[in-house]
């Protein structure tokens, strides 16, 4: 098996279970943290505009640790050379794919004619996936929603995910609601419209050789693992960011790796390090260790720990003694 064709296997494995692009959150300090916690699940950035890359910090948007691997660049854009520009930035840089939004419902994104309202343009988009293929060797994919305002008849969505298929969508991920682009905020166009869990389901009887993920409200590796005996991958959001201990056994129950998981105590020593070498790059700790709130979560001593990052992380000065003497003594039994 050649390099290239491994690294699309190992890829196409970690899709079982990723952890979703969301913005504030899924920056590179957060998804290192996560990395100690399961070593295979895909890893997604926070979403990324083609006029931030293009004509911004290119470092600071696209640099990541190479323990992240594999992890997958999300673009925010709709012009198709320009896409196919920061998707070959994004594959240089190293991203083992490239992802195109088409869910947030933003106004801003919408003013930026991205997001969820590209579900109207169907030929837009599948020219923008044509073109970063052209561009790029990584896969190219597309996360969306399942239609949008009163556009959310069964039938558009055929029509949509049919169209870039057939322009060499590699993968498409499937947020399983509505999103209203007016009237509600994009909190709760998380939250508001229903779930429809089956209608992305169907689409997997529709498409049989389309890779299918679904997104939206999955909390529970047992729930994702249900989803798994139909469809291609489960995308967890919220659930894996404020209880990121929900993906302890992902590596054992979905990919089937016999290694012990590190315990909540052995990954917080193993992001010390990591935490010192930015610390002394300049990066204050607040902006690492807001990420780790959720690390004892349900434990003795979590609360405690929370708190005492909240109060502490931010002071000029802090380092890393603020995370270690913030842990609860002791893991709970058999690791936590």
């Amino acid at each position: 098996m050649t390099p290239s064709n491994a690294r699309k296997t190992r890829l196409t494995k970690a899709r079982k279970i990723a952890v979703a692009p969301m913005l504030d959150w899924t920056d590179r300090h957060f998804r290192f943290f996560l990395r100690l916690i399961t070593r295979h699940s895909l890893l997604y950035t926070e979403m990324v505009t083609t006029g931030a890359l293009l004509h911004g910090d290119r470092e600071r948007f696209l640099r990541f640790d190479p323990a992240e691997h594999p992890v997958a660049l999300q673009l925010g854009g709709s012009d198709p050379v320009e896409m196919a520009r920061c998707a070959r930035l994004g594959a240089n840089w190293g991203y083992d794919e490239i992802n195109i939004n088409v869910g947030c419902p933003s106004d801003r994104v919408q003013n930026g004619r991205f997001g969820a309202c590209l579900m109207a343009e169907p030929g837009l988009v599948a020219d923008c996936v044509a073109a970063m293929k052209d561009a790029v060797t990584v896969p190219v994919t597309v996360k969306t929603r399942i239609g949008i305002d009163d556009r959310d008849s069964y039938g558009e969505l055929v029509d949509f995910v049919g169209t870039q298929a057939a322009a060499g969508c590699d993968a498409l991920i499937v947020h399983a609601r509505k999103a209203w682009l007016k009237g509600l905020s994009p909190k709760e166009n998380r939250d508001v419209p229903p779930l429809r869990y089956e209608v992305v389901q169907q689409l997997k009887t529709d498409f049989p050789d389309l890779t299918i993920s679904i997104n939206g409200g999955i909390k529970t590796l047992i729930e994702a693992a249900d989803f798994l005996t139909t469809l291609d991958g489960v995308m967890i959001g919220r659930e894996a960011y404020h209880n990121p201990w929900m993906l302890a056994q992902a590596d054992r129950v979905v990919f089937g790796d016999d290694h012990p998981p590190l315990t909540r105590h052995e990954v917080l020593d193993r992001f010390l390090p990591y935490a010192q070498r930015e610390l002394a790059a300049g990066v204050p700790l607040s902006a690492m260790s807001r990420h780790l709130l959720g690390l004892f979560q349900g434990q003795p001593g979590g609360r405690a720990w929370r708190r005492r990052i909240s109060e502490n992380a931010h002071r000029p000065g802090a380092g890393i003694e603020v995370l270690s003497t913030a842990a609860p003594r002791a893991d709970p039994p058999l690791g936590g």
